[in-house]
């Protein structure tokens, strides 16, 4: 097996030894170089020839947004991991940058035990999985389409995956999105298809660190032009017109007398998530019946497969984002495989498709 390639950016010196030495253990991982500043990073991209960058956000010289910027517009897809402290910057900075075409991002732990135990637990796995996912991408042959939309990936994912058929759906009460990796920015182009006058609410569980939830729901408020919010619990539903669900927390809905409220509480993780999309979907389900329409992005891992099921038990509809489009098909691709899917399509339908199903008689927005 040929070696997999990292250039470290950092501007700590310590810090790009040991993770020279953390990472070096696995005989498939090579360091083909550091650099202490993006502008050294940019220099030796052509020459060391990475296979994924991991990239510090606060740097002197060239900073990390700056040299994730400079970096796609030459290497746009080669994978690029942003390893970073939990600091009032470095978290507004790591949010933007996923925004900026940053695939992934980890936080950097204080001390050289906690270290080694994210190199192990969390880093390796998903420079493995980031890799794996661009080598089958450079093999995957383009084919042509009248649909702009369409890649050979998709085109084969269609012809393996029949869609679900059958009675009209229901109006639309409540909209729930599950998305991990690759999502941030996707949230921002589906969002910004819906009305800026959105009446119907939207709940959205986001895989990410605590500590970031609040930065990334101001950052898509800023792109899409609606008020997206850190969940709080017992507010009623209507508060706002789109919820994030705070990381380290799962997110239900929950009826009362007064309506429907937040609920948030610490129950075990599923699937090693905590927000699940599996939590929130059952729980949408459960209040909403048929008037739910569940959407599943981008990401590792099958959470909103189960919740998804309970909404189609339900009545309800999904709609998932193709294989083409996705930083990483596991999701969106575990809910299609199922047969749960209704529609499987690039970001901007799925946003045009919500907004849609949004608009037909007997949904709030048409009042």
């Amino acid at each position: 097996m040929t070696p997999i390639r990292i250039l470290i950016v950092d501007d700590s010196s310590t810090t790009r030894l040991m993770l020279t030495r953390l990472l070096t253990r696995d005989p498939n991982i090579e360091v083909a170089a550091t650099a202490a500043d993006g502008l050294i990073a940019l220099a030796k991209l052509e020459q060391s020839q990475p296979d994924l960058v991991l990239l510090d956000v606060e740097m002197p010289q060239l900073n990390g947004l700056e040299t994730l910027r400079a970096l796609r517009r030459q290497y746009p897809v080669l994978p690029v991991i942003m390893f970073s402290r939990l600091t009032k910057r470095g978290t507004a900075e790591s949010v933007e940058a996923l925004f900026l075409g940053a695939d992934d991002y980890i936080l950097k732990p204080d001390s050289s035990d906690a270290l080694e135990q994210c190199v192990e637990q969390e880093l390796l796995p998903r420079i493995r999985t980031l890799v794996e996912l661009r080598a089958r991408a450079r093999l995957a042959v383009p084919t042509r389409s009248t649909n702009p939309d369409d890649s050979q990936r998709t085109l084969a994912a269609k012809a393996a995956i029949s869609l679900r058929t059958g009675s009209a759906a229901a109006r639309v009460e409540v909209v729930t999105i599950a998305a991990s990796t690759g999502g941030p920015a996707v949230l921002a182009t589906v969002l910004a298809a819906l009305p800026s006058d959105l009446k119907t609410p939207v709940l959205i569980v986001q895989h990410i660190s605590v500590g970031f939830t609040a930065a990334l729901a101001d950052r898509l408020s800023q792109r899409t032009g609606l008020v997206v919010k850190e969940a709080a619990a017992d507010l009623p539903l209507d508060a706002a017109q789109v919820w994030i669900a705070a990381a380290g927390h799962h997110l239900e809905l929950a009826r009362n007398p007064a309506g429907v409220s937040l609920r948030l509480h610490q129950e075990p993780p599923e699937h090693s998530c905590r927000p699940a999309a599996d939590v929130l979907f059952r729980s949408a389900a459960e209040v909403f019946g048929p008037a739910v329409l569940g959407v599943v992005l981008t990401g590792m891992g099958v959470d909103g497969l189960s919740g998804s099921q309970a909404i189609v038990d339900a009545g309800g509809r999904v709609i998932v984002q193709d294989e083409a489009s996705s930083v990483v098909w596991g999701m969106a691709g575990s809910v299609a495989r199922a047969g749960l899917a209704d529609a499987m399509l690039t970001p901007v339908r799925v946003g045009r498709m919500i907004r849609q199903r949004l608009s037909e008689p007997g949904s709030r927005e048409s009042h």
